[in-house]
């Protein structure tokens, strides 16, 4: 139960930043080609939303299982070695590049906070903490939807 509220948090976390960037690229098409203006915070802002999609989809695909896998092999073990495998995959991948991702990226975002890192493009974004602080969070969120995987895989063995 507790699995499905957070992939449905998840998925609606995702969803909404799709819509969000495709909803930036518009405006940003329209005031290009149709009012020949542009903006650069616009501009700065679709990359920080289509990365904040990237990273944050992260979890959601693995807590779906769509995530990227050699599939040539994978799908011809059965459920037990499968589910064998996805928790030698968690424990040996997953878990320590997402701690240390974590680790450094705290430093990251606090440093970026600390010195009010802004663009250095005139008219773009400030407050640039609040996108490098998507990084160690999304990999907590990584942690979370691969812990609950995990349990589902290990259920599978039994």
């Amino acid at each position: 139960m507790l699995s499905n509220k957070y992939t449905q948090w998840l998925e609606r976390l995702t969803v909404g930043l799709l819509l969000l960037t495709i909803f930036n690229v518009f405006i940003n098409v329209i005031l290009r080609y149709v009012f020949n203006n542009s903006s650069i915070a616009l501009q700065e802002m679709e990359w920080h939303l289509f990365s904040a999609l990237f990273l944050l989809g992260i979890a959601y695909t693995l807590q779906k299982d769509t995530h990227v896998r050699v599939d040539i092999f994978y799908t011809k073990f059965s459920i037990k070695k499968q589910a064998l495998i996805n928790l030698i995959g968690f424990a040996l991948f997953v878990l320590p590049i997402s701690l240390l991702i974590i680790y450094y990226g705290v430093e990251f975002a606090y440093s970026a906070y600390v010195i009010n890192e802004k663009s250095g493009d005139p008219g773009g974004l400030t407050h640039l903490f609040i996108i490098k602080s998507i990084i160690p969070i999304s990999f907590i969120l990584l942690i979370i939807s691969g812990t609950l995987f995990a349990k589902d895989n290990y259920e599978r063995l039994k």
